[in-house]
């Protein structure tokens, strides 16, 4: 088991997601590192970095973090009772990125290693991750190409792994008080240990290196288009649904906040301006009622024949 790798390895997908970035939106993501000295609930080093007010990117965050902890939160042992208590250390690169341009959509994309290190037992590792879209207008060809990428990221470690991640994503990004899902999906796993420590981290490496390969192409396809004051609203109307999930259900935002980790990091998942409104439905036939009808719902968008460009 080697945990240094995994820190090379996520060190070097964090430097290389955030240069990319900068290209796209041509400026550059601020830089703030930060350490836990021992003594503390928990200890450990990260890097956030950060871009808000750019020119394509409204807000958004490429966080690494390396933890260690004495206590397991109840969040990260809740599949694993038995490792209740335990000590532990966790180290992830998480990444949301909020475009202004509503016709953009937004997106998440995390990968992580935990090592639990139960008293008089063996150390037990496991692997999570995944990447997931939230458009605000859907586009067919954009939900194809992203679910498309995630599927032959997949292909390496078995074809029984995208089926399972697909439907693990339409089910966890789901707003069960709102009975809707978030965005259209991608793909999701968590408690991975399948095949041992070799097998989880080569997997999270394979869904890390197809984050840019998903998304840029969809970001230089859209962030031309013109959009008004509507647009931006119903953006904003469905980013709080973006924060509902986040501060209800997001797994990995009870962790950070559990375990006494870096709130200013962890909440960076945050969109800058947000509404709600009461009781509030679109009007039938207009493209906001489309992502309702069309795109917010699980498809199998992967082995949908391609659509038209501009779609």
């Amino acid at each position: 088991m080697n945990t240094q790798a995994v820190r090379d390895y996520l060190l070097g997908l964090q430097h290389r997601i955030v240069a990319a970035l900068e290209t796209v939106d041509g400026n550059a993501f601020l830089s703030d590192g930060w350490t836990r000295e021992p003594g503390g609930r928990l200890e450990g080093d990260g890097l956030s970095r950060l871009i808000e007010g750019g020119a394509v990117f409204e807000r958004g965050g490429v966080n690494f973090s390396h933890v260690k902890g004495r206590v397991l939160p109840p969040s990260a042992t809740q599949h694993r009772p038995e490792l209740a208590g335990a000590p532990f250390e966790a180290m992830g690169v998480s990444l949301v990125m909020h475009p202004h341009n509503p016709f953009v959509p937004t997106v998440h994309m995390n990968v992580r290693a935990f090592i639990a290190l139960p008293p008089d037992a063996p150390a037990v590792t496991w692997f999570g991750g995944g990447m997931d879209l939230t458009p605000y207008y859907g586009y067919e060809r954009d939900a194809q190409h992203f679910h498309r990428v995630c599927r032959e990221a997949l292909v390496p470690h078995g074809p029984a792994l995208h089926p399972k991640f697909k439907a693990w994503c339409d089910d966890y990004f789901f707003l069960k008080h709102r009975q809707e899902p978030r965005g259209i999906g991608g793909i999701f796993f968590d408690d991975f240990a399948e095949g041992g420590f070799d097998a989880g981290f080569a997997l999270i490496q394979s869904v890390g290196d197809a984050f840019l390969g998903a998304y840029l192409p969809i970001v230089e396809r859209r962030q031309g288009y013109a959009y008004g004051e509507r647009e931006r609203d119903f953006q904003a109307y469905r980013r709080g649904r973006y924060v509902e999930f986040n501060l209800v259900w997001d797994r990995g935002t009870l962790f950070g906040l559990q375990s006494g980790g870096r709130t200013e990091s962890i909440l960076m998942s945050m969109p800058p301006q947000v509404k709600w409104r009461y009781d509030w439905a679109p009007e039938p036939g207009t493209p906001e009622a489309r992502l309702y009808s069309d795109f917010l719902r699980p498809r199998d968008w992967a082995d949908e024949p391609p659509t038209a460009l501009w779609l």
